[in-house]
């Protein structure tokens, strides 16, 4: 900028009038893309560097948490994910929008508008305040949003003590829990072991049935001490009781112990993978519907025709097969239909509903729906998980979804959940989680209860063997099944994850 220019900017009354209303867009305007830029040419000199710098700064940080983003996710996302973090961010930004439009407001007292023409100063004024409603707008909503988000981690995640990987390994208990009207308590008919490696991010999930029997503690755990002779007591006795005989006997659990019920759940699955449990979460199906519709619905393939309604209640409607879009009403019938379906349908739709749930529960989600997931998050979602963790876990987790994953499910014919050999689980496990490609024993069919993901490199439409060793359909118009789930007593596909 020229010498004269910069006078005129400061010294208004030696310019004509169309350079005196040239001066006060340009004010305006510095404003909008280089905040402070006004101040720095016609007022506040002080005030104005230091708004510019902070500018920079935040472009600068914004650079960085891109470039982190690419290299190191797991940093960026356990900065973000901090409380203390997200409560700092939220004073910046209506600091920022206070400051902003003050900067603004600024703007237009230096572009002295009683000096310009009656309808540029109506225009400059409006112009004025309309971008200073968008920019502090902008920040104020962004506040709102980052608090909802916080509120959803505080709500959510607690001050729980860390876990190092075990031989590698990350290990987390993934538990559906149905609390409905009515049932007595807390029944947990979804229980899927999550197996991932630390550094590569390849992961095993292991699915196990409900109604497993027979479960003999590890020794030296809190559930070996209060059973020494092990859950055997037939078929009142099942893996999906454990929960609310802990919440019932909370007593008998050490004080350290916040949540008796998944702790005995977590030392059950323990037992019968033969796998260190460090985290869980548990995910309550009733509340469920309103997660889903916070997160803006669930994409499936449905293999079957299921019901909404039936035994004691009538029929309402049905939920079609093929790909299916389903708000949390449906979403939550498709999981909890039992008219038609054997136990083991209704588990594959339980595993299926949270798997989907959990693959398209991406970032950008998040983010667009922070404070619709805020609302409901704390009643639906309940884990160990400490936030300092959610940094590395969110990271691997994002390795974990594009990598391969191998899934085991402990039901017929693999095994007999009320009569089956443990040590065979627990060596498909250990076979499984060290990359056997054959860790059940079956060379060239599924029919014991494994399923793989589909290569990513599959041609659309190709078929995969589900647990039953049928070839099963895929999604139809050029999309892929990242997971599929049927069983053996069914005719091809229960559900997939597209």
């Amino acid at each position: 900028m020229r010498a004269g220019d910069e006078r005129g900017l400061a010294e208004p009354e030696m310019l004509t009038p169309r350079l005196r209303r040239r001066r006060a867009w340009t004010l305006v305007l510095l404003t909008l893309v280089a905040p402070g830029s006004a101040q720095i040419a016609a007022g506040n000199r002080r005030v104005g560097r230091f708004a510019l710098r902070t500018a920079v700064l935040v472009v600068a940080l914004l650079l960085l948490a891109a470039l982190l983003s690419l290299v190191s996710p797991g940093l960026l996302l356990g900065v973000v994910a901090a409380p203390w973090f997200l409560g700092a961010l939220v004073g910046a930004l209506v600091l920022g929008a206070v400051f902003w439009a003050w900067l603004f407001f600024d703007a237009m007292r230096l572009a002295r508008l009683s000096g310009v023409g009656g309808r540029t100063r109506c225009l400059v004024a409006i112009v004025t305040v309309l971008l200073m409603v968008l920019t502090s707008g902008a920040l104020l909503s962004a506040a709102w949003v980052v608090w909802a988000g916080r509120t959803a981690v505080t709500n959510v995640f607690d001050a729980h003590d860390r876990h190092a990987p075990v031989e590698g390994r990350y290990n987390i208990l993934l538990i559906g829990s149905d609390g409905g009207s009515d049932r007595v308590g807390v029944r947990t008919d979804t229980l899927m072991l999550a197996s991932v490696d630390a550094a590569t991010g390849r992961s095993a999930l292991f699915g196990f049935a409900r109604d497993t029997e027979n479960i003999d503690f590890r020794e030296g755990s809190i559930m070996h001490r209060l059973m020494p002779e092990g859950w055997n007591c037939g078929d009142q006795c099942l893996l999906n009781g454990i929960y609310q005989w802990g919440m019932e006997h909370a007593d008998r659990f050490p004080k350290d112990v916040k949540n008796p019920g998944a702790q005995a759940t977590k030392e059950a699955v323990e037992a019968l993978s033969g796998l260190d449990i460090q985290y869980y979460a548990m995910v309550d199906l009733v509340g469920f519907r309103r997660f889903v519709d916070a997160v803006g619905g669930l994409d499936l393939v449905v293999g079957k025709r299921t019901p909404m309604g039936g035994g004691t209640s009538k029929i309402s409607g049905w939920i079609e097969p093929g790909e299916q879009h389903l708000d949390g009403y449906h979403a939550l019938w498709y999981a909890r239909s039992r008219e038609g379906a054997s136990n083991y349908d209704r588990m594959a739709r339980q595993k299926c509903v949270m798997t989907a749930m959990l693959h398209q529960l991406d970032p950008q989600t998040v983010v667009l729906k922070a404070q619709d997931i805020a609302a409901v998050s704390g009643s639906v979602v309940e884990t160990d998980i400490p936030s300092r963790d959610l940094g590395r876990l969110g990271a691997l987790a994002m390795k974990a979804r594009d990598g391969e994953m191998t899934t085991v499910n402990f039901t017929p014919p693999l095994i007999d959940p009320w009569r089956y050999d443990p040590q065979k689980v627990r060596d498909i496990v250990a076979k499984t989680i060290a990359g056997d490609p054959d860790p059940t024993g079956a060379e060239a069919s599924t029919a014991d209860g494994t399923a793989k993901k589909p290569a990513p490199s599959r041609a659309s439409g190709a078929k995969t063997r589900g647990t039953d060793g049928n070839a099963t359909p895929q999604p139809s118009k050029g999309a892929k099944a990242k997971y599929s789930f049927s069983v053996s007593d069914s005719s091809g596909l229960i559900c997939a994850v597209p």
